[in-house]
């Protein structure tokens, strides 16, 4: 751990989610950051911290009857124009705008308070703040831990920091990117009756498509919208040439009551007659909200639970048996966008709600 940037953990939380937005974390490039959040929180003796790449787990060991996981991760997308961090007022709310500053640095500016200033919680806490969660799973840290140290995960209850608008949303959706693939003769495109066309023949995919009616599945009173839609589409080989291969690239989000073979052979159906190769696919996670944990923390926090439209690391929780709800600042809709930003009133609601739940 080298020298760097210092956090200010007892800071007002604008101000920590500001410093922390002006550490740039893009994936894969979070070494800076890590090591800030590893020194500050090294200077509090009720946690015992350990590290496993970028990805750092503070720990209280009260001997609480209860143990509960509490995660976001580090890294943003890349920059777009968006550092570094500022702060102003718009139609009368007060908001801290950067790189990060929805998806999820709000979230960790929160995580990383409460764990300084929570000596002594009615539950022991495993905080976790990981790398690598908006590119590809193989280097995700919450991933890696779970496979190297799972014991650094165990818990009773999960909670994921993703922005949710300061309300509880349960579980996430499942997600599949498969290729649709059409296929045909390569001819002159002066003696195009010569030829077939591929890329004419992706029109019936498109308008298979264009027809489906996607699910809505309820499950613990809460609904679930699914979706499937082209996100892409490639094909042809030169200006004068019939084209002999069209591909459409596919992406499925599905209610957590289906698994991913379910869901492929669903896929499979909907596009029946046409060759369908499955890119990846992970499954979702159930709500669970009538796990006693869940309903105790819905009641210490407050608001109306709501669905979780995407996938989030949740699912992982679930997987290994953890019952977790996401709870963060920040509006999910406008993750990733150029403007994104954290309300300080949602900081303040989800500081307030978790601080509750972890002292009552």
């Amino acid at each position: 751990m080298t020298d760097g940037p210092v956090l200010d953990l007892h800071a007002d939380l604008a101000d920590l989610l500001q410093s922390l937005i002006d550490v740039p974390s893009e994936s894969r490039e979070e070494q800076a950051l890590a090591d800030a959040v590893e020194r500050a929180l090294s200077a509090y003796p009720h946690l015992v911290l350990t590290r496993v790449g970028h990805t750092i787990v503070a720990r209280t060991d009260l001997g609480r009857a209860e143990r509960v996981v509490i995660g976001g991760h580090l890294d943003t997308v890349p920059a777009n124009h968006n550092l570094p961090s500022e702060r102003r007022d718009v139609d009368g709310e007060d908001r801290v705008y950067g790189l990060g500053a929805c998806d999820m640095k709000g979230g960790v500016a929160v995580a990383l308070q409460l764990a300084a200033t929570l000596a002594e919680p009615t539950r022991d806490v495993t905080w976790v703040f990981y790398e690598a969660e908006e590119i590809d799973s193989q280097f995700n840290g919450l991933r890696i831990l779970a496979e190297s140290h799972p014991d650094l995960l165990a818990g009773d209850f999960a909670v994921l920091m993703e922005p949710s608008n300061a309300v509880v949303e349960a579980g996430c959706q499942g997600t599949m990117r498969a290729e649709v693939r059409t296929t045909g003769t390569r001819s002159h495109s002066a003696r195009s009756w010569m030829g077939h066309n591929a890329i004419h023949d992706a029109g019936d995919v498109l308008r298979r498509l264009a027809a489906y009616e996607p699910r809505q599945v309820e499950i613990d009173g809460l609904v679930y919208r699914e979706g499937l839609n082209a996100v892409g589409i490639s094909g042809g080989v030169a200006g004068n040439v019939i084209p002999d291969e069209c591909v459409v690239a596919v992406n499925y989000r599905f209610a957590p009551t289906r698994s991913s073979a379910e869901a492929e052979a669903h896929v499979r159906e909907v596009f029946a007659g046409y060759d369908v190769a499955v890119i990846d696919t992970v499954d979702g996670a159930l709500p669970g909200l009538a796990h006693p944990a869940a309903a105790a923390f819905v009641a210490a926090v407050g608001g109306a639970p709501s669905p979780k439209f995407g996938w989030t690391d949740v699912a992982r929780f679930t997987a290994l048996g953890v019952p977790a709800v996401n709870f963060g600042p920040g509006d999910p809709s406008i993750a990733h966008s150029q403007g994104e930003h954290c309300p300080v009133g949602d900081l303040a609601t989800v500081a307030r709600g978790l601080r509750a739940w972890l002292t009552a």
